[in-house]
Formats: C-alpha cells, sequence, structure tokens
C-alpha cells in the first residue's frame, strides 16, 4: 500500500491555512467561544477524575508541544483544582518520560491537596503554596530546575497584565529552547467586556497585553501561531510562545 504520509499532512497544513482566512469561520468561532464563556464551558471537564477547567482543544496542543518537546521538567504557575498537573503528569507518565511537574499557587485548598497528593500520579508532582513571582519562590523553583535538560512552561494563575507580566520575565529564564512559554486566558483580550465585570482584569489589561508587551524586551521567544490556526478554539490565542534561541 502507498505511503500517503506526506500526502496526509500537506493536506492538513493546506486545510489550516484555509481555515485561518476565512473570516466567515473565524467570527463563528469567536462568538462561539463567547457563548461557551458565559457557560463555564471549560470547567465541565476532568482529567482522571480532577476538574481540568481547560479546553480540550488547548489540551490536546499541550500534548502535542509534550510529545515534541519531551521535557523532563514543566513547571505550572496556578493549580486550582488540579486538573493540568495530573494530565501533565500522565503524558510524562504514558511517554515514559522521566520528569516531574512543579504546580505553584498562593492557596492550595484542602481539600484539592488532598485530591492531588492522593492522586496514584502524584509521584511526578511537586506542589509549592505561594506566589509564583515571591523571590524565595522563583530561588526554590531554580535549585529544582538546575540540572533538568529540557523545560516546559505553563502560566495560568492571576490574569491581571501585571501579574502575568512579571510570571513572563521571571520564568522565560527556565524554559530551554525549542521549549515553549505558555500564557493561558490571553482569549480575555477578546472577550466582551461584560465577561470581566468585578474582575481584576480586562480586554484592555490581561495576559495577551502582557504578552505583548513581554515580546518587545526579547527575540528569543515567538508566538507559534500554527497552533492557533490549528486549534482555532483556544483560551490562548497568541499565547503559545516558543523558545527559539537562549
Amino acid at each position: 500500500m502507498t505511503d500517503d504520509r506526506d500526502q496526509f499532512n500537506k493536506r492538513n497544513q493546506d486545510m489550516m491555512a484555509a481555515m485561518s482566512k476565512d473570516s466567515n469561520f473565524q467570527e463563528t468561532t469567536q462568538s462561539w467561544l463567547n457563548q461557551s464563556l458565559r457557560y463555564e464551558y471549560s470547567y465541565h471537564f476532568t482529567w482522571m477524575g480532577i476538574p481540568i477547567i481547560q479546553y480540550p482543544q488547548d489540551m490536546v496542543a499541550m500534548q502535542e508541544i509534550i510529545w515534541d518537546v519531551k521535557p523532563d521538567l514543566i513547571i505550572e504557575t496556578g493549580v486550582a483544582r488540579g486538573g493540568s498537573i495530573i494530565f501533565y503528569a500522565s503524558m510524562l507518565e504514558m511517554m515514559g518520560l522521566e520528569g516531574d511537574v512543579i504546580g505553584i499557587d498562593i492557596d492550595i485548598r484542602p481539600h484539592n491537596r488532598d485530591a492531588i497528593e492522593t492522586h496514584p500520579l502524584f509521584k511526578r508532582i511537586i506542589l509549592l503554596e505561594g506566589s509564583s513571582t515571591d523571590a524565595a519562590m522563583i530561588e526554590q523553583i531554580r535549585d529544582i530546575a538546575k540540572d533538568r535538560k529540557r523545560i516546559l512552561v505553563a502560566l495560568d494563575s492571576n490574569h491581571t497584565h501585571e501579574h502575568v507580566l512579571e510570571e513572563l520575565r521571571l520564568y522565560a529564564p527556565f524554559v530551554t529552547e525549542g521549549s515553549y512559554l505558555v500564557a493561558f486566558d490571553t482569549v480575555i483580550h477578546d472577550m466582551p467586556p461584560e465577561l470581566s465585570e468585578n474582575r481584576p482584569w480586562s480586554p484592555e489589561r490581561n495576559p495577551k497585553t502582557a504578552v505583548f508587551e513581554f515580546l518587545k524586551s526579547t527575540d528569543d521567544f515567538e508566538i507559534d501561531s500554527s497552533i492557533t490556526k490549528k486549534t482555532v478554539f483556544t483560551v490562548a490565542p497568541d499565547g503559545y510562545l516558543r523558545r527559539i534561541k537562549k
């Protein structure tokens, strides 16, 4: 039988390019995404029994990144209920990789800590409670990361412009060449203003504006737009930053 992998991949690339140029499809996508946010759509999913609070498309995108990068350390700021760090740990486990996941949160509630610490994959997880931008926290992470060869970072804690910008600057040095620094919830920039009411962030000041400001100060990273072209639905548009040099 003819090997059609190259043809299959080329067709996919052509379709993704066409999809990204289809303004009607893009508008429909944004409308659907806005409506889904009103129903807290991302809260409806679990990973291995733990609420993950992510869109499935971003979970698949992160799986592809982890497969390509094969990190021996994944750092995530913002633990919430723990589903994301369980997801990352499961990827490392299934791929047979040596590696750990650091989960950082300023407030790890007892019931969430219990769910994480009693999970079968906790053996791969390091929970750190405290501010992700505190100097002592960064020093602790630096000590854990010092002998790691391939490091991936996901930022998903406080979504204010100032906090995300500080996280980008503090965690960028940990990211190894060819790996990613992912800023989640850049979608806030494109959401209707009323969805940010009573929040310390807004369409004018949010993770995406922080990403744009961060990129003005460095040419070590670039936005990997191929991911958004593929997923279309994402809470991290322009938030997948690939390290191209170090």
